[in-house]
């Protein structure tokens, strides 16, 4: 049986809470970061779903060093 989504491995979808939640922000923060185009969204309806991969991306990616 082959996959029928283009090749992703079943990503997982999180909701602006959730994303929220897990970079302990604000959900108007996330807003602000899928508006801009810095965090990747899919528009579902009327809410946005953001995979978790690219929040750890985002995430890696903020990292920086000090000194």
């Amino acid at each position: 049986m082959t996959n029928q989504t283009g090749g992703l491995s079943d990503p997982k979808f999180l909701t602006i809470a959730e994303v929220a939640t897990m970079m302990r922000v604000s959900k108007m923060t996330v807003y602000r970061l899928v508006h801009s185009g810095e965090l990747p969204a899919v528009r579902v309806g009327r809410s946005f779903r953001v995979t978790e991969d690219d929040v750890n991306d985002y995430l890696r990616k903020s990292f920086y060093d000090v000194g």
